[in-house]
């Protein structure tokens, strides 16, 4: 019989060669390891009303009279940025496909711009140093490796230059705690930053926002997030994210475990506070469910239920925004999922935003799904997965 504390030696390591990652968007070090995988979900639609202040900044310097509809509907035009609720891939970079042979730390079946030609409008990851090159990695370069950093944003650039109506935010973890010159650097030389939007004051929180027609002619559409950096002058595009947004617990083990209290930054103590001083919600909405001690896999056994907007069953994503609704008093300006082509994740978002009738997106399907590496994202994994999961259960079975 083999020792359970060598079992668990032999697990862990065969998992890391298989692509397994570390607590899913903090920059604050792993807690724990988690991997992802997963399956549909299906949607209902019913009204919700709630919104955030929606005065906005100045006019707009060129006509807008050739925008009939502002990511997806001409009812969010002139709507302020921080009165819309914008729908996220979380670790968008980080492919569950052909390309990484399925890795266990892929989080999405779609690469980013897969994502955004589905109504994805804030795209998440996390960024590693290697060797002075920043790069889109999954807790280690080691485990997940989608490429540098300008690369990827130069795909997304690509995406906005043929998509000048629409609106799209980068939330960005600092993994290794790199200078905001360093981002400037990556963000200049892949010619996104000329998207850049820039506040009036970006060290400070703010309850007034243009509205997504003002960015669109302004051609000032990329909101950009880093967490955590420092805010410069020298660089008012890139902001620090817990300046302006608060975030709710993103390590959820069960389905009854998703709420919305606040989590980061824990200095503005409650979520009431954060919303008072003009920081944008953040709802996480992705469940782990524990494999053996010390790892986490996503519970890809509920996602048709995580990934729901039904709003009558425990774990629903349409009934965790509407708990936050009620909560906090405003509607979650940013709602980040796994997998966000399950449900799909978008009804939910549509709801709370009031749209009906969406238009200009594209329904994902294996062609693109086959083709996603091509867009934004090159992963490289290491590892087999099918014979490193069956070793596994080998070895938990001589336990």
């Amino acid at each position: 019989m083999m020792m359970p504390s060598l079992i668990s030696s032999l697990t862990a390591a065969l998992l890391l060669a298989s692509g397994i990652h570390a607590v899913p968007q903090g920059p604050f070090g792993a807690e724990s390891v988690i991997v992802s995988a997963v399956p549909t979900a299906s949607a209902s639609t019913a009204g919700v009303a709630a919104s955030q202040p929606t005065t906005s900044l100045g006019s707009s310097s060129n006509a807008a009279s050739d925008i009939s509809a502002c990511n997806n509907s001409p009812l969010l035009c002139d709507r302020a940025y921080n009165n819309v609720t914008h729908m996220g891939a979380h670790d968008s970079s980080f492919l569950k496909d052909g390309s990484t042979g399925n890795s266990l730390a892929g989080n999405q079946y779609f690469n980013a711009t897969v994502a955004l030609d589905a109504g994805i409008r804030l795209l998440q990851g996390q960024v590693h140093d290697t060797n002075g090159t920043l790069r889109l990695c999954h807790t280690s370069c080691s485990l997940l490796d989608a490429g540098p950093l300008q690369d990827w944003l130069a795909k997304v650039k690509f995406w906005m230059d043929t998509n000048p109506n629409e609106v799209v935010t980068l939330l960005l973890v600092n993994s290794d705690n790199k200078l905001v010159s360093d981002y400037a650097t990556v963000f200049e030389g892949s010619g996104i930053s000329t998207y850049g939007y820039q506040p009036t004051d970006g060290s400070t929180a703010s309850k007034t926002w243009p509205t997504l027609r003002e960015m669109i002619t302004s051609n000032k559409r990329l909101v950009s997030f880093i967490a955590s950096i420092d805010y410069s002058t020298i660089y008012p595009y890139l902001l620090s994210e817990f300046d302006h947004v608060f975030e709710n617990p993103y390590d959820v083990l069960s389905l009854s475990g998703f709420n919305c209290t606040l989590d980061r930054p824990k200095g503005q103590g409650s979520a009431e506070n954060a919303i008072a001083s003009g920081r944008m919600p953040l709802m996480n909405h992705f469940a782990y469910s524990v494999l053996m001690e010390g790892v986490q896999i996503p519970d890809e056994t509920n996602i048709d239920i995580t990934n729901s907007a039904d709003t009558t069953t425990t774990g629903n994503l349409g009934l965790h925004a509407d708990t936050c609704v009620k909560q906090w008093g405003v509607k979650p300006t940013f709602i980040l999922v796994d997998f966000f082509d399950h449900g799909p994740a978008i009804d939910t978002a549509d709801r709370l935003n009031g749209i009906s009738d969406a238009t200009g997106r594209k329904s994902t399907s294996a062609e693109s799904k086959e083709s996603s590496t091509s867009g934004a994202g090159e992963n490289k994994a290491m590892g087999i997965n099918v014979a490193l999961v069956a070793f596994v259960g080998f070895a938990l079975a001589m336990v």
